[in-house]
């Protein structure tokens, strides 16, 4: 199905019948882990002999599930992650579609660790001034739909990257690992702080999506996105980041 989408003074002519999802699903069985914590569990409620599955007699699928949304796939997180007052992503999202773009990047490395560099991001953006930057990784491979991150030094941004996307004016940002900033930092969160301007005026309606995944047939460019949430009121909460391609 087309569609025209006017946005902030443009039109945009996008087909809704070919989203591209860039979320990760969270099962039962296979999901990404980090965070040095278990996977999640989906297990039915059980009262006496009764069993909430409909396999086992139950007239209904009846389970709990327990997860974590910084550790167990796609998630989309606020300022409050960090601070000490409370920020809803519930409360502080509310628009749902931008202009992107996405780009691929082959971290570089820095010692013992792999790095996005500032200069990697100028030269991926160029000079366009989108809203929302969508950021691929290289190797792209499909075990990042079930990986185990925990203690693999996963590679991260550096902060003077961070104040460049804060600079242009990018309010989401989405990439494809579990943090923006290095696995075991003592606790600095530089690149979290820095796109939040956590010591300054915060950016209260910026956002920061982790553990997405861009199939590597998506090309680098511009997009319209749709950036769904659960409303959960809590600092961040599991989401469902679409890309449309603009006609």
């Amino acid at each position: 199905m087309k569609a025209s989408i006017f946005h902030k003074g443009q039109t945009y002519n996008v087909d809704l019948s070919k989203p591209i999802d860039l979320s990760i699903p969270l099962g039962p069985d296979k999901h990404p882990v980090a965070w040095y914590i278990d996977e999640a569990t989906f297990i039915p409620v059980t009262d006496g002999d009764w069993v909430g599955e409909v396999s086992q007699g139950a007239d209904v699928n009846f389970k709990t599930i327990t997860f974590n949304p910084h550790a167990h796939g796609t998630h989309t997180e606020t300022v409050g992650h960090i601070s000490e007052k409370k920020q809803s992503i519930n409360k502080r999202l509310k628009t749902f579609f931008f202009l992107a773009q996405l780009i691929t990047v082959v971290p570089e490395p820095q010692g013992e660790d792999y790095i996005i560099s500032k200069k990697q991001l100028d030269y991926g953006i160029g000079k366009s001034i989108p809203e929302a930057l969508i950021i691929r990784t290289l190797p792209n491979g499909r075990d990042k739909l079930n990986m185990k991150w925990s203690h693999t030094n996963w590679p991260y941004l550096e902060e003077e990257a961070m104040l460049s996307l804060r600079k242009r004016g990018i309010k989401h940002l989405l990439i494809d690992l579990p943090s923006v900033d290095k696995e075991k930092d003592d606790g600095e969160l530089k690149a979290h702080k820095a796109f939040w301007n956590y010591d300054g005026k915060q950016r209260t309606d910026a956002t920061i999506t982790e553990m997405i995944y861009v199939r590597h047939t998506v090309k680098d460019g511009n997009y319209i996105l749709n950036l769904q949430i659960a409303p959960f009121e809590n600092d961040a909460t599991p989401s469902k980041p679409i890309l449309y391609q603009i006609n």
